[in-house]
């Protein structure tokens, strides 16, 4: 604290919480990447808007920059402190503020866990829909900040048809609250939609209004076993036509191995090159026979090898576990991750082409796919080989991204689904966005941030 910097912060803004510990700095400094040594200036924990403002406007004095952080469980940067930042963790701020049943939203403060406010949701008979593996670390403010997807956009959407209403601190210091919750409102810009995937550049997001809709109908989840990579759009058209889908997630044999080793159980006896988990509606003997129907159907095709259906909850989250708990089982390798998506009806050419890419240009590496083929969004990792230098082996990556990105761009993609620009696909942006639309992108970030200083350096340089 002998920064005259943060001195003149603590001065400025009393109770706040303020550390420059070693362990904190490099805890908060980071995000999953773990590519970029973190160096952050200090870290302020605030517990209101107000003294979220008043940070914000220091740092306009200083000509401090700022990083917002949540649950840095982002795959792309966009959370690191590497620059001497200061980072600005809305942890603190994790309360339920308000409750309205006519309504029905639910308006909390942005640090709250995302399984946090799925728990808060439930206690009024309720759901707040979007979901994913990282539920219990990831905060409702990141999943804003990069319009999160996840397991159940096929169903739900992705977080922003959820947002009715925001209260966001700008880079200028100023507080907005954007849309009130109102249902409709053609009163001019939506500057809500505008600040949801900014990534923290324009401002910070310190609470949100959230829809929130009637329980889903009873559920079956069933995993499948697939013979061949060009069964699994196939398998789902035909799940798709006969039955409600809440989810329809793929992994590939050896995104399995990798859970097995981490302690799931075994689905089958025999090993399959490709799985898919798929959840859907049931509830009555129509459903439950469509379901059915759809596996045999599949199966008389030869498109499924094998399948498996929950028979209570316990069951259904076992099979869940073997796709969600892929991320957390591939953790130790510090896999090189692509996050990225097409239009549903561009999935079959692009997967096509995209894994006979990665099988040419990896022929030495481990790659492990799984991806949400509901939506159109796959990532794929790549484990680096233990005698493999960590520049050497970026480097590679970073130069089949470059031929995976123009895959995309031929097929009308995004080189980020839903994990942000961040650092990590920088130069990859203009493959998805026009020179125009970042133009755009940059004069509304000089209004919104007039000197520059939310989140530097992440999703276009300035």
């Amino acid at each position: 604290m002998t920064d005259a910097r943060l001195e003149r912060l603590l001065a400025a803004v009393p109770d706040l919480r303020l550390t420059t510990d070693a362990a904190d700095l490099e805890h908060y400094g980071r995000d999953w990447t773990r590519r970029w040594v973190p160096a952050p200036l200090a870290i302020a924990l605030p517990a209101s808007v107000e003294e979220v403002q008043a940070v914000v406007r220091w740092a306009n004095q200083e000509g401090v920059a700022v990083v917002p952080s949540g649950g840095r469980t982002g795959l792309s940067g966009g959370a690191v402190a590497a620059q001497g930042e200061l980072v600005l963790s809305l942890e603190r701020m994790n309360r339920v503020l308000a409750f309205d049943a006519v309504d029905r939203t639910l308006t909390v403060q942005a640090g709250m866990a995302l399984e946090a406010v799925h728990n808060a949701a439930r206690e009024h008979g309720l759901v707040y829909p979007v979901d994913f593996a990282a539920r219990g670390s990831c905060s409702i403010g990141g999943n804003i900040a990069t319009n999160a997807g996840g397991i159940r956009v096929i169903r739900y959407g992705n977080t922003r048809e959820w947002i009715a209403g925001l209260k966001v601190v700008t880079g200028a210091g100023e507080v907005l609250e954007l849309n009130r919750a109102l249902i409709k409102n053609s009163s001019g810009y939506d500057l809500r939609q505008l600040m949801i995937a900014s990534e923290g550049t324009l401002g910070v997001v310190v609470e949100a209004t959230l829809r929130l809709t009637d329980p889903p109908p009873p559920t079956n989840v069933m995993l499948l076993a697939l013979p061949s990579f060009g069964n699994l759009m196939q398998v789902f058209a035909a799940f798709r036509e006969r039955l409600t889908l809440e989810a329809f997630e793929f992994f590939t044999d050896r995104a399995l191995h990798h859970v097995l080793a981490h302690g799931a159980q075994k689905p089958f006896d025999e090993v399959h090159p490709f799985y898919v988990v798929t959840e859907f509606a049931v509830g009555d003997e129509a459903r439950e026979a469509a379901a059915m129907a759809a596996f045999e159907f599949c199966m008389e095709q030869g498109w499924v090898s094998d399948g498996v259906i929950s028979q209570s909850d316990a069951q259904a989250a076992q099979l869940w576990r073997l796709r969600e708990g892929i991320t957390e089982s591939l953790a130790k390798y510090r896999p090189y991750k692509n996050d990225v998506s097409v239009r549903i009806s561009a999935m079959p050419a692009f997967l096509t082409e995209t894994q006979a890419l990665l099988g040419r240009e990896y022929p030495h590496f481990e790659v492990v796919w799984f991806g949400h083929i509901g939506d159109g969004n796959l990532h794929i990792n790549v484990l680096k080989p233990g005698d493999t230098a960590d520049a050497e082996f970026v480097s590679q990556c970073e130069h089949v991204t470059k031929l995976l990105a123009q895959v995309l761009e031929r097929h009308g993609g995004s080189i980020s689904a839903e994990h942000g620009i961040g650092l990590v696909k920088k130069p990859y942006l203009l493959g998805t966005r026009s020179a125009e639309e970042v133009a755009v992108m940059r004069g509304i970030k000089r209004v919104l941030d007039p000197k520059r200083l939310m989140n530097p350096g992440k999703l276009f340089d300035p």
